[in-house]
């Protein structure tokens, strides 16, 4: 027959039969028609059949064969749309508009390889509705190669994964009278015209042009594509980043037929031509394993591979209804077969294929694991291998790819060179490896293909009857072929590994999605017939109808008694609790203050990067907004965090009136309305730029679906995070942080990570999370359940419930079509109905209810009626992941509750994250009554719920992070099975039993056991604690009648979960709200009723302490200490206890599983999980070895981080959200302190009235005139001796009063706000004075240029080289010579030059020490204007000021300068300015300027200006008070001196650097010195005292300034008779007054005339003081004389130049020298007595 298609297309059968055939394979797997090949085969019709018709026929067997056949039989005749959803005309069944004219403008994301096309709808003409469909099922411009079949999405609502055109149409309300199809109503192509509108455009092609002179088709080989995803084919191989395979398989016809053409529309194939492939799609058969670098797209067209004889397997019909089981076939090594026939019955899975590729590791990456390439192994290793992990897995156990992966490593380095192994050896080592299995494992030899044994194997599991057949676990195939080499696959037959595994391979949205459609379908009807009836075979429903008529409308009471006690149900449902009052507590706690100030200090570290990302200094206010998943609950309990804790008033972005209702505003869900919410947020962004907003995506590990992946799944929109938290907008923007806080951040810490490893912080050690305020609780994680299993308790907290694993295998195996967790939900259904009718009606059901069920149900009913209780319980989680199984489930268990009059006992709520709490009024007013709230209150969130006895259905693809109350005791987590098989998944569910619990119940199980065995009978705490310690277990006595466990503590109070209080309190306290459990639950305690909201500041260390708690006796009249708080009880499925159980069990524990299903391993293999790393150390493992999928919002991620995000992680239920909140309040202080800044608090000055009037300043002819007081007022000259004046002032203290203290007093500061004029240190960054305090990053220090500057001093008698270090921008301010190597002088300005933007006085600030904290930006004090900065420093410290101010000038002082004080830097700016302005004079003479009129001042400024009001234009080496002596000085040359009397200075308190003291210290090193006074500063000439190390002048200040009583003895405390110093001003200590006289010609000086002095200070005379100037002067009798020179030759001259020795007398021992050895050049003084 050849490749002649003749009886191929006699007419459409063939081909409508075949695809049929497979999607009705697909669509059910009750159903498997069973195609008839035989017909259209068997008739070999001529060509002319086809050859002959007309154009017009072929056109009409076009349209008949080009109908969309991908759809059931009839599917126009649809049934009645679902309630609530839309029917109008152009919209879509959500309701979103899909009218071309309304969408024209709206921006649209059309995902990659779809298109925009217009469908027309029947019933409105006029319109054009807008589709996205994929491109591969549209026609190309000739009308051809349009795939057959549909994929569309809903742009209106955005609805994704349409397979079927029949679905889609009505989805979009086409409401069409006819079969869909494609062809006849999708019309149009839509493109954007010139202003970017959508319009319509061409028509689509769906003809094309035939020719008949050559055959319509050539063909190869006949294939049909089918999606994987419908057809169990779930692909997770890691290494490929691939979300969709398509797998190629053969038609199930004759070989005369394989080479026969495919679908008309595929016409124009040419045998060599190429199959187009989506980019998504693997090019190869799905079973194929295909390498694939990550990341790589494949965009180009493969050749379909022609299927050869041998490796084909047709997958027998009925596989599953027969055998019972759907075999999975575990890929290997070798090549598998194509797979036809019915393929719904076999799933292929890549499992461990991974684990099979060590060959493609790198070298880096074998290095890294202690390998070399020599170390690989053989495939005949790696067959032995994966038998002896196979055999040695346990009957309830399946493989696990990070288990076998760690075998495989383990083998590699233990076992690196096997022995060679034969082919006729393999198989027998095979068997033996396989006969310690027990039957579990087998080996089937192939010698031609795995085909053959695939296909031997699948004809076998047919053959005879199914009771009769004995299968094994595990069938290894094994080809040992001499062509291809050994091969193998395992073929998965038990019957709970093989569900397991293809359950696992599922994603969570896939395998919610197929249980929808198994209860949608009715697949189920099966099931719930079965549980119709009760165990003992009556009928369920009819029973619960006997006992409700038998009630005769009696209930059973709700509390203050049991199950026996019936009341009216009026009387039930008024009856209503004691109230109780208390108010409400905040709390910040140790743990969650320390990461509030990491956060914060991470923060910092942002800003002082030096990467221009933040700039902290420019913000004076935060604001924020929280991000959470998409459920009410979760936003309520956010509002209710941010209310409680006042963090909107202390951040002042809402006063306290309204912080209360505006609460909410800050809290987003992630759903379809935070589009509008963020365009807010976002605008408010820009709007405030001197506002640092903080986004915090709370649990940001529920949805990281890329954007472009996103779609609505479940009712739930995916990859809105994506959208709002990395749109542009938020990356952008300079005063955004972004902290993203997670439990499990691990799907946020992969190679492409957004967030920097230096920017998480992570919560502290378990060590660390002991309450400090309330030492009795710890918190109790994850890791404390696993640990809790070794305590060897009868009863433990973590526990699997047997009985019900055996129940639900045996559904299981009666029921393999279904989804096994519809199966566990109909059975935990069933479980809670017979408990409850067992309590109540039924007693003899009790032996048919699993022990864990029945003591839950029975504590739950029993405790409210306990004494003491008030009716307060416990609260019941059940976790339902499915919407639909849960809704189910609260429909029966209410029912049958109400049917057996426990409607008022206990509630049934419904979690679901898209509704709103619902809870009966009754039920309610009892919460209203414990609560004492007000009568419009309702429950917002499950913490609202405490102390209510209820059953909580909580609902949902993922736990979202809700707190529960203390109240929750039991955790029923039995349907969590082998689908949750990441980490993530599965310590996510775990994680909502985590909490804080007494720290004795969880270090000693058995401490609390003996400690109750001594109590007192009489103790009321005896059976709580028994019962504390003894949870329910596995084995109890539940099933023994009355004497059930539950029973036994049935006089257990609710205290277990919260302090009960007696109706006999006289007043009880509310429970109080401490944040320590992302909230308020497992902590709360009663407090006494004052509301506590202390508070940490970030800089102090203590932590709010609150009320201290009232006693019991307190509240109930008797004592009674706090009862214990425990773990909540934690029961789970066999799958995950095992994984939870495996630190302590045999197979491996959850924190080696894969860490979220949106990752994958980077490698086949890596090192071993540490489960003992936690923080940064498991950040770095998985950020090294895990990469983010495709659909992953991290996939194409930036290389770089984000400099602005932050990660905070910590355990479920830590106290989270209290550290962020936290976090911003100290932020906010942060920020006000970094405006604010400590200035030196002096008092005003006090001013002396003057009563004439002044004449208006300033008035150039008045102003010298006016009388100058050289009395120095600064406060910091109050321990320096006082200036005498012709006048002294009145104010002055007299020194007597002070206390006599040799050290300094400490100046007193205050904290002020800065203003935009103030100066800032090297730490302030912002984009005004980025160019003035910042060098450009590619500015090299060869951009400064260096200088020297020589000149004479008059003073020192000697010349004085000085250097300048200039940067290339400020080269203009000076004067170089031609050849531009000399510096000449600095450029000064002209005294009529007026430039409003320039300052015209060079200013100089001496600094030292200070190169950070100095306020040498001073751009922002000088408005922006032009100035001239001169920093002058010491020669080393040099490189330091450099750096950090590469921009300023720098004039270096020589070396001799380097431990001088600050006089001298003063006094060599003098001496410069008046050198450089006589060289500016006679530069700008030579131009004809007048020598006045250039600027002749300059301003000193100190390092520690922080603000001032006005702005205003010294001797030797000083190191106080030259300022004093320098105004002294200037005033007696007849200089006009001006002084500011409302002159405001605000200097900064700097405690760095600056010119401060020295240490004083001996020269040479003493062991243990002593302390040194400063009487010991100065010594006898050539004596052998200690010798200090620290400069002459600075010893002989601080001697005069603390002996002067030694000196001047008359002086002391005598204004009247001051101690003359001439020509200098030193201070001599507060009780001494000096006065100054100067000795220059033509100087002024004070009237002494009938003064009489009572000391005189000579120091360092020059040549102008004489001997006869001495002769104008007077002293006292006994007046004391001290004459200070630079060494002892200059004082004896001195003395003898000015005839001292006629009026004084000196005695050798009265000569004195500063305690410096000969090098250091000391002092030297002589003092004399008048005679």
């Amino acid at each position: 027959m050849g490749n002649s298609y003749a009886g191929q297309l006699k007419s459409a059968r063939f081909e409508e039969a075949l695809h049929n055939s497979i999607e009705a394979s697909l669509r059910s797997s009750n159903i498997k028609p069973k195609m008839d090949l035989s017909l259209p085969c068997a008739e070999p019709p001529g060509q002319d059949l086809l050859m002959g018709r007309t154009s017009t026929q072929l056109e009409d067997l076009e349209e008949e064969d080009d109908s969309d056949s991908s759809t059931p039989p009839l599917p126009y005749l649809q049934g009645p749309t679902p309630d609530g959803c839309c029917t109008m005309d152009g919209f879509c069944q959500a309701g979103k508009d899909l009218r071309l004219v309304s969408m024209a403008t709206e921006p649209i994301e059309v995902p990659a390889g779809f298109e925009l096309v217009g469908a027309k709808s029947p019933s409105i003409p006029e319109h054009i509705l807008v589709c996205a469909v994929d491109r591969r099922f549209l026609p190309d411009e000739n009308g051809k190669n349009a795939l057959l079949g549909f994929s569309g999405n809903c742009v209106g609502c955005g609805e994704k994964g349409f397979r079927y055109f029949t679905e889609f149409s009505n989805h979009i309300n086409l409401k069409l009278a006819t079969q869909p199809k494609k062809q006849k109503h999708l019309k149009y192509y839509l493109v954007k015209n010139s202003h970017g509108a959508l319009c319509k455009g061409p028509l689509i092609c769906w003809k094309g042009e035939m020719s008949h002179s050559v055959p319509l088709f050539f063909f190869v080989n006949t294939f049909c594509l089918i999606v994987l995803k419908d057809c169990r084919f779930r692909h997770h191989d890691v290494s490929q980043s691939f979300t969709r395979m398509y797998l190629w398989f053969s038609c199930p016809v004759s070989s005369a037929m394989t080479s026969g053409p495919p679908k008309k529309r595929h016409r124009g194939w040419h045998p060599s031509s190429t199959v187009p492939v989506p980019p998504t799609a693997v090019p190869v058969p799905a079973i194929r394993p295909i390498v694939c670098p990550t990341g790589l797209v494949l965009t180009g067209l493969v050749q379909p591979q022609p299927v050869t004889a041998g490796e084909t397997v047709v997958v027998p019909d009925n596989l599953l209804s027969t055998s019972g089981v759907r075999p999975v076939v575990l890929i290997g090594l070798g090549t598998l077969p194509y797979f036809y026939g019915n393929v719904g019955d076999i799933v292929v899975s890549p499992l461990l294929v991974s684990c099979f590729k060590g060959s493609q590791l790198t070298e880096k990456t074998l290095a890294g694991l202690g390998l070399t390439s020599s170390q690989l192994l053989s495939v005949d290793t790696m067959i032995l291998l994966t038998l002896q992990y196979l055999a040695r897995l346990g009957p309830e156990q399946i493989p696990l790819r990070e288990e076998f992966e760690q075998i495989v490593l383990k083998a590699m380095l233990v076992c690196p060179e096997g022995p060679s192994i034969s082919p006729a050896q393999l198989p027998w080592l095979a068997r033996l490896e396989a006969s310690v299995s027990g039957g579990s494992v087998q080996v089937l030899v192939s010698h031609n293909s795995l085909g053959e044994g695939i296909s031997e194997s699948l004809r076998s599991l047919c053959d005879g009857p199914p009771h009769q057949r004995c299968l094994p676990t595990y069938l290894v195939i094994v080809c040992a072929s001499k062509m291809t080499g050994n091969e193998f696959c395992v073929l998965v037959l038990g019957k709970y590994q093989a569900r397991a595994l293809a359950e696992g391979m599922l994603t969570t949205n896939e395998f919610l999605k197929e249980i929808s459609y198994e209860l949608i379908t009715g697949k189920v009807s099966v099931l719930a017939s079965h549980f119709k009836t009760t165990s003992l075979g009556d009928n369920l429903d009819k029973q619960l109808l006997r006992y409700q008529r038998r009630r005769k409308g009696q209930v059973i009471q709700p509390f203050q008694g049991d199950v026996t006690d019936h009341i009216h149900s009026q009387e039930a449902a008024s009856m209503v609790p004691a109230s109780e009052s208390g108010d409400e507590v905040f709390q910040i706690h140790p743990p969650q203050l320390s990461v509030a100030r990491s956060l914060l200090s991470q923060v910092c570290s942002i800003a002082d990067s030096g990467s221009q990302s933040l700039d902290l200094g420019r913000f004076c206010k935060v604001d924020f907004l929280v991000l959470v998943p998409p459920s009410h609950v979760l936003v309520n309990q956010t509002a209710q965090r941010i209310r409680q804790s006042g963090v909107l008033v202390d951040l002042g972005i809402e006063d306290a009136s309204s912080a209360h209702q505006r609460s909410d505003k800050y809290v987003v869900r992630l759903d379809g309305d935070v589009h509008a919410k963020m365009e807010a947020f976002m605008r408010k962004v820009k709007q405030n730029p001197y506002t640092l907003f903080v986004l915090i995506h709370d649990n940001s590990h529920v949805d990281l679906t890329s954007a472009l992946s996103g779609s609505v799944c479940n009712g739930e929109l995916q990859g809105l995070a994506d959208r709002v938290v990395n749109c542009q907008e938020v990356l952008e923007a300079m005063n955004l942080l972004v902290l993203q806080v997670s439990c499990f951040p691990f799907t946020l810490q992969t190679r492409q990570s957004r967030i920097s490893v230096h920017n998480e912080v992570h919560w502290p050690a378990n060590h660390c999370l002991v309450s400090e305020i309330r030492k009795n609780l710890v918190y109790f994680g994850l890791r404390s359940y696993s640990r809790s299993l070794q305590w060897g308790v009868a009863s433990p907290i973590l526990r699997c419930d047997d009985a019900f694993e055996k129940m639900v295998n045996t559904l299981l195996e009666r029921h393999p079509h279904l989804h096994s967790m519809v199966i566990r939900s109909y059975l935990l259904i069933q479980q809670y109905t017979e408990a409850m009718m067992a309590l109540t009606s039924s007693p003899s059901l009790r032996d048919h209810i699993t022990p864990e069920t029945l003591a839950m149900v029975e504590d739950l009913i029993s405790a409210p009626g306990r004494e003491r209780s008030q009716g307060r319980g416990h609260m019941l989680l059940v976790r339902v992941p499915s919407l639909q199984l849960a809704m189910l489930a609260r429909e029966r268990l209410e029912d049958v509750r109400d049917k057996l009059g426990l409607q008022f006992c206990f509630a049934v709520v419904l979690g679901s994250p898209a509704t709103e709490l619902s809870l009966a009024q009754h039920f309610t007013n009892r919460l209203m009554a414990w609560r004492a709230e007000s009568e419009d209150w309702v429950p917002h969130t499950y913490e609202d719920l405490e102390g209510l006895p209820c059953i909580v259905i909580l609902t949902g693809k993922d736990p979202l992070g809700e707190t529960f109350p203390r109240s929750l005791k039991y955790c029923d987590l039995r349907l969590i099975d082998s689908s949750y098989l990441t980490r993530t998944a599965l310590e996510q569910e775990v994680g909502l039993a985590c909490s804080y619990v007494s720290l004795g119940g969880v270090q000693d199980p058995h401490r609390h056991q003996d400690t109750d065995k001594t109590s007192s009978p009489q103790d009321p705490d005896l059976d709580l604690h028994m019962d504390m310690e003894r949870p329910q277990s596995n084995g109890s006595a539940a099933t023994r009648g009355s004497g059930s466990l539950a029973e036994s503590s049935s006089d257990i109070p609710d205290s277990s979960q919260k302090p009960s209080t007696s109706t006999s309190c006289a007043q009880g306290g509310k429970v109080g709200s401490v944040m320590m459990d992302d909230g308020t639950g497992p902590v709360a305690t009663s407090f006494s009723p004052h509301q506590v909201k202390k508070e940490c500041d970030s800089m102090g260390s203590a932590v709010a302490q609150p009320t201290k708690r009232p006693s019991q006796s307190t509240q109930c009249g008797r004592g009674r200490k706090s009862p214990p708080v425990f773990p909540r009880t934690v029961i789970l499925s066999r799958a995950a206890y095992s994984l939870l159980a495996g630190e302590s069990g045999s197979q491996l524990s959850s924190f080696s599983l894969l860490p979220h299903a949106d990752v994958s391993w980077s490698s086949p293999l890596r090192p071993d999980f540490n489960p003992n790393l936690q923080g940064a150390e498991q950040s770095l493992f998985y950020r090294q070895w895990t990469i983010a999928r495709q659909h992953h919002a991290d996939h194409e991620a930036p290389p770089v981080p984000h400099p602005r995000r932050l990660l905070l992680s910590g355990p479920p239920q830590v106290g989270k959200t209290g550290a962020y909140l936290q976090f911003l309040r100290i932020l906010f202080r942060m920020l006000i302190r970094l405006l604010e800044v400590d200035v030196y608090d002096e008092e005003e000055l006090e001013e002396e009235a003057v009563p004439q009037a002044c004449p208006q300043w300033p008035d150039i002819e008045e102003i010298p005139k006016l009388p100058v007081d050289l009395f120095p007022r600064d406060p910091k000259f109050r321990r320096a001796s006082a200036v005498y004046t012709a006048k002294m002032p009145n104010g002055l203290k007299d020194p007597k009063l002070e206390e006599e203290n040799q050290m300094p007093v400490k100046r007193q500061t205050v904290s002020i706000r800065l203003s935009m004029f103030a100066a800032h240190n090297a730490f302030h960054h912002c984009e005004q004075c980025h160019h003035y305090g910042e060098a450009n990053p590619a500015t090299q220090l060869s951009e400064c240029t260096f200088h020297a500057f020589t000149f004479c001093s008059s003073m020192l008698g000697e010349e004085v080289q000085l250097h300048f270090i200039i940067p290339k921008a400020k080269e203009h301010h000076f004067v170089f010579s031609q050849q531009g190597s000399h510096l000449e002088s600095m450029r000064l300005p002209l005294v009529f030059a007026k430039d409003p933007s320039l300052v015209k006085s060079p200013i100089f600030t001496p600094t030292t020490g200070r190169q950070e904290h100095g306020l040498l930006n001073i751009f922002h004090a000088m408005e922006g204007a032009a100035h001239l900065h001169i920093l002058v420093v010491k020669q080393y410290e040099m490189q330091h000021y450099r750096k950090y101010w590469p921009n300023h000038i720098l004039l270096v002082l020589p070396a001799m300068f380097n431990s001088a004080g600050v006089g001298a830097a003063r006094f060599m700016i003098k001496e410069l300015s008046y050198h450089n302005l006589e060289l500016e004079r006679n530069r700008l003479e030579e131009q004809g300027v007048k020598r006045q009129d250039v600027w002749p001042f300059i301003v000193m400024m100190d390092d520690s200006c922080v603000l001032w009001n006005a702005h205003q234009p010294q001797d030797s080496n000083r190191y106080s008070c030259e300022e004093v002596d320098f105004n002294l000085r200037a005033n007696s040359s007849g200089l006009l001196l001006c002084r500011f009397n409302h002159f405001s200075l605000m200097k900064k308190h700097i405690p760095f650097g600056g010119h401060k003291d020295f240490l004083v210290k001996p020269k040479l090193v003493m062991e243990n010195p002593a302390l040194i006074s400063p009487s010991q500063y100065v010594c006898a000439p050539d004596s052998e005292q200690t010798l200090l190390a620290a400069p002459a002048q600075f010893l002989l200040e601080k001697f005069l300034q603390s002996c002067s009583h030694r000196l001047f003895p008359k002086a002391i405390q005598n204004r009247t008779n001051p101690v003359l110093s001439i020509d200098s001003y030193l201070n001599i200590g507060p009780e001494v007054s000096v006065c100054y006289v100067s000795s220059r010609p033509h100087s002024t000086n004070l009237d002494h005339q009938g003064l009489v002095f009572s000391g005189l200070m000579l120091y360092l005379c020059d040549s102008f003081v004489v001997s006869g100037l001495l002769k104008n002067f007077h002293f006292l009798k006994g007046a004391t004389l001290c004459v200070i020179c630079q060494d002892r030759n200059s004082l004896r001259q001195t003395i003898v130049r000015l005839e001292l020795e006629d009026e004084w007398q000196f005695r050798l021992r009265d000569e004195f020298q500063t305690a410096n050895c000969s090098e250091d050049r000391p002092l030297y003084f002589l003092t004399g007595r008048h005679v």
